[in-house]
């Protein structure tokens, strides 16, 4: 199956051809830099590892992962890989997360650095406590047995059209585990390491970033579960069109 990696990197030039290089040979078909308005050298970092280097002028991370999917759109790849640019994922992890997809028992599968290693002081108090809450709130709500809302992520690239992402911030991740159980996809968490990340975090590293991002989480399960029962079958049939579209029966196992 093939694979496209999507890398959203802002200011990440001392980290990023590291990410780039412990990708595992034979694994991704391309390897995708979305350069977020980047001040420094990540984009020439990233075209010396080898990488292909894509620019999203606006700020955000979900922004950054929107102009990935439209480049995704030409390729049309199998599974979609998501990896943050700051060395923080272990990349050569990255068969943990694509291999369940390929042997056909998920359709979505997230890096759980809960369920993994993390190294000391890699994730920190305040994202731990996060982490917690917005999983127990996604359990109550929607069933879901996550325990990590990791950005190292694999998942169909069909499945992920279906979802029809929208946040162009720091609710990108939530949005999408939320409208995977809505949209009826196989998921699954894969136990990946964790280290503290090359530089400073523009999130869990600051007090605003990470005021910003918690008000941002908790303000996006609040909306989404007031809207859950319009959308739920919105998605389903959505993702159903696009596999009746390509010839394909939804995947089953």
């Amino acid at each position: 199956m093939s694979v496209l990696v999507l890398i959203p990197a802002f200011n990440e030039a001392r980290a990023i051809g590291r990410v780039i290089g412990d990708i595992p040979d034979g694994l991704a078909d391309e390897v995708v830099v979305i350069n977020n308005a980047s001040t420094d050298e990540t984009e020439d970092n990233a075209r010396a590892a080898g990488a292909t280097v894509i620019d999203q002028p606006q700020r955000g991370y979900g922004a950054a992962c929107l102009r990935g999917l439209e480049y995704a759109r030409a390729k049309q790849p199998d599974i979609v890989v998501f990896l943050d640019g700051d060395y923080s994922d272990h990349p050569d992890e990255m068969s943990r997360l694509v291999d369940p997809i390929a042997r056909n028992e998920a359709d979505f599968v997230v890096g759980s650095r809960i369920r993994g290693e993390a190294e000391p002081g890699a994730l920190l108090p305040q994202a731990q406590v996060g982490n917690r809450l917005a999983c127990t709130l996604m359990r109550w709500v929607w069933g879901t047995e996550y325990t990590d809302l990791g950005p190292f992520r694999a998942i169909r690239y069909r499945d992920l059209r279906a979802l029809d992402m929208q946040d162009e911030g720091f609710g990108w991740t939530i949005e999408m585990q939320i409208k995977a159980a809505e949209a009826g996809l196989r998921i699954r968490e894969a136990p990946v390491s964790y280290r503290r990340r090359v530089g400073v975090s523009k999130i869990t590293g600051t007090l605003t970033g990470t005021v910003k991002a918690s008000a941002k989480i908790l303000w996006t399960i609040g909306r989404m579960a007031a809207t859950r029962h319009r959308r739920e079958p919105v998605l389903r049939e959505r993702r159903l069109q696009l596999y009746e579209a390509a010839g394909a029966a939804l995947p089953s196992g």
